[in-house]
């Protein structure tokens, strides 16, 4: 199995995914404004792989940190912590890890006592990731059946998670499972995560995968190449409105219109219980992803691009939301009020 991130001779060692699928390559960092660069560039991506990446930024600004007293060192941790926030707008993930590390620091005595508690909290952070992911796909693979084809946008694996993956987790549990399943994923347009990264990492490991087009979705599923979807999420809120990358509402809304049911992987963490559709920030990236880099443009030079991240899935298109802590089914107002009242 992949391992995305892990602590390494006092630095935060992470595999470099925008050199994948052609050169497996971990890179370091000491500096915690090198690991915000890492999460904006994406280096590292997928939502909980970046909370875990923000807690361990956060460990090393709190190294970096001269402060003697805890006051003071937890005025240069909310300094880094507004850093590391900038970086992703609308995974949910990060503003947890981030939160969660500067409210363990927020309750230590001394400034040194701070800094070991949050360097131990992350660790935990990262291994529990691991930990949540195997136990969300065993609650998962009961949902899919042996010689299932399954549908998948973007990457939720091991490359989007600290190890093993969510939506991919799923599948990879239901492979461990005995059950014979075969991928087909999008090549997720404009950054290519189906075709760099999910591709790359379940012929990895064994799973059998093909790549299609985006603009192949409808095609498959009226062809009836496809039994299931299921996809991770950046953001899930109360009211079980889905934030995933961009692709994915066309990816549901085609599974409804062809009665495939469609499920969404991940985490508790992923969870945004305050917010409102209306609340949401959708990330907007650079146009050249789309119209290409200077020296390699696919678009006339000077056209307007609207380069979205992610969109929004409405509840009324997604068959369950599969959780460490069970599944969530319609309606989700209920359901996932009653998986947190369970875990928390």
């Amino acid at each position: 199995m992949l391992r995305t991130i892990l602590w390494k001779n006092d630095k935060v060692a992470m595999i470099d995914q925008t050199k994948l699928p052609g050169t497996l390559e971990y890179v370091e960092y000491d500096d915690y404004k090198g690991v915000a660069d890492a999460i904006k560039r994406l280096v590292i991506r997928g939502a909980p792989a970046i909370g875990v990446a923000a807690a361990f930024g956060m460990v090393l600004a709190s190294r970096q940190s001269s402060a003697t007293t805890l006051k003071d060192l937890l005025r240069d941790l909310d300094a880094a912590r507004t850093y590391l926030r900038a970086t992703r707008p609308t995974a949910v993930n990060l503003v947890w890890a981030l939160n969660k590390i500067y409210d363990t620091a927020k309750m230590s005595t001394d400034a040194q006592t701070a800094r070991d508690v949050i360097f131990k909290e992350a660790i935990s952070m990262a291994e529990n990731d691991i930990i949540t992911n195997k136990t969300m796909g065993r609650n998962g693979s009961v949902l899919f059946g042996d010689g299932d084809t399954i549908m998948t946008h973007c990457n939720a694996g091991a490359l989007a998670t600290v190890g093993y993956g969510t939506a991919l987790g799923v599948i990879r549990a239901a492979a461990e499972d005995g059950k014979s399943v075969q991928v087909i994923a999008t090549e997720t347009r404009p950054i290519q995560q189906g075709s760099r990264l999910t591709a790359f990492e379940l012929m990895h490991d064994g799973i059998d995968v093909s790549l299609i087009s985006d603009t192949a979705v409808g095609y498959s599923m009226a062809n009836g190449l496809i039994d299931k979807v299921v996809v991770g999420a950046d953001r899930i809120l109360s009211t079980g409105h889905v934030y995933n990358k961009i692709g994915t509402y066309q990816v549901a809304t085609m599974a409804r219109q062809h009665n495939i049911p469609f499920y969404v992987a991940a985490p508790l963490s992923t969870f945004d219980m305050d917010s409102e559709p209306q609340d949401v920030v959708i990330e907007m990236r650079r146009s050249a992803e789309v119209s290409g880099p200077p020296e390699n443009r696919t678009a006339p030079e000077g056209v307007n691009v609207l380069n979205p991240a992610f969109d929004m899935t409405p509840p009324e298109l997604i068959s369950g939301i599969i959780t460490e802590a069970g599944v969530a089914t319609a309606p989700y107002v209920e359901s996932i009020k009653k998986l947190f009242k369970a875990n928390f």
